[in-house]
């Protein structure tokens, strides 16, 4: 497209894909893995070059782009938005977490070691409502820690993750509200004794103030999601249990 709009193409360019190719033939190279960015170099550049030295060209393997943890541009190092395999953890986890839930998917497929129908099954899930954005990121954190680390230290990175930001000020003792299947979060709110009005409930939580796990409520009339850490102000918690 550049050449053919008469852009410029330097020749750093140039000699960078040749290269890449002269590796290929260099270390007899039967495969070569790279992101979309790479198609270029990988596909036209090696293979051309390697049948031009007379040996059997590589086979490509073209996988997907990951985004960084802001879930837009790619993951790196030099964008600070990437996720590191030397960390911990613990760490690991926060930082699958602060993803955003849009680019889901695509951690789904490229870092896990789940399979076609478990992904199409979640994304199914998740696009019904049966499956919540938040848990289904937990399930995701959980299996990248677990595939890096272990299931024990997976288990210690997600009690971890729900200590500090889910339970964050929450009292070690609080009363307990059986959930009714299929009560909305107002009907929830009035009947655990959260506040004195649907209509307080209401002006809570258009001002943000009625949090299920750290994460805010905004829509009283749908149903309540989950049981959990249910927090109304700055002092008033309750955990919901199943019936």
């Amino acid at each position: 497209m550049r050449w053919e709009k008469e852009d410029a193409i330097y020749l750093h360019e140039t000699f960078y894909s040749i290269m890449q190719g002269y590796d290929a033939y260099t270390l007899k190279a039967d495969v070569q893995v790279g992101g979309t960015d790479q198609l270029f170099n990988i596909v036209t550049a090696s293979r051309k070059v390697m049948t031009f030295f007379g040996v059997k060209p590589n086979i490509a393997i073209i996988l997907g782009i990951l985004p960084g943890t802001d879930g837009v541009v790619k993951m790196s190092k030099s964008l600070g938005n990437h996720i590191p395999i030397n960390t911990n953890a613990e760490d690991m986890y926060g930082k699958v977490m602060s993803i955003p839930d849009s680019a889901m998917p695509a951690f789904f497929r490229l870092v896990t070691r789940w399979t076609p129908p478990v992904i199409s099954g979640m994304e199914d899930d998740l696009k019904t409502g049966k499956l919540h954005p938040r848990d289904a990121k937990m399930k995701l954190a959980f299996e990248v820690c677990a595939s890096f680390y272990s299931d024990s230290d997976a288990v210690r990175a997600e009690e971890a993750f729900i200590r500090t930001f889910q339970q964050k000020n929450a009292p070690e003792a609080m009363v307990e509200f059986k959930l009714q299947p299929g009560k909305t979060v107002l009907e929830v709110l009035v009947e655990a004794g959260m506040v004195e009005s649907k209509g307080e409930a209401r002006r809570l939580m258009e001002q943000k103030g009625v949090k299920l796990d750290g994460e805010v409520l905004a829509d009283p009339f749908a149903i309540f999601p989950h049981p959990g850490i249910l927090q109304v102000g700055k002092r008033r918690w309750v955990r919901i249990v199943s019936q």
